[in-house]
């Protein structure tokens, strides 16, 4: 069954169609989540939390904006991220608790980007061409080769260069165009 038959099947509250969908994608999920926490337990619940959102939720799908695939790594991320800024938050208030003197402005700021930049470049991700995308997540987040990434998408070495080489040239324009002037190292 297609990914989107999967969906149709959860919908109708098939507990097959999402067994399936986590067998296909749990490891990417997981292995996102996991690099960005770099923590086992935390990589768990955000693959539970992701699979368990959409089995609840299923519609939030939509096969015309991407792949399932990047439907659940974009959800995966976007858990992440919030895990990792509860965590920070959870730190900070320790360490403010323990500091005696006030934060200097450059801490605030520093601070601040650390908590937002995995945001910008979500989005930057979600302005680009969906090939384009494909071929960055499997190279960047799932941690493909170039020659793995043009396997899985069963296109040629060179097309899958140009589309990660094009995808991160607009990621950067779009980082630059949000004010991200740290975007050069794309």
């Amino acid at each position: 069954m297609s990914d989107a038959q999967l969906i149709t099947t959860i919908t109708c509250g098939g507990d097959i169609g999402l067994d399936e969908v986590y067998r296909r994608h749990a490891g990417a999920v997981y292995g996102l989540a996991w690099r960005l926490l770099k923590s086992a337990s935390e990589a768990e619940d955000v693959t539970q939390e992701v699979f368990l959102g959409l089995w609840r939720q299923p519609d939030r799908f939509d096969p015309a904006r991407g792949t399932l695939r990047s439907f659940l790594l974009v959800q995966a991320h976007g858990r992440a991220v919030d895990a990792i800024r509860t965590l920070n938050a959870r730190r900070l208030r320790e360490a403010g608790d323990a500091r005696t003197g006030p934060s200097t402005d450059d801490d605030l700021f520093h601070e601040y980007w650390e908590l937002n930049r995995d945001d910008y470049v979500v989005r930057a991700l979600e302005e680009i061409h969906p090939e384009e995308r494909r071929a960055i997540e499997l190279a960047f987040f799932d941690g493909h080769s170039y020659v793995e990434v043009a396997h899985l998408l069963q296109q040629p070495e060179g097309t899958v260069k140009s589309r990660i080489r094009s995808g991160m040239r607009r990621m950067r324009q779009v980082l630059l165009e949000a004010g991200i002037h740290g975007a050069n190292a794309c």
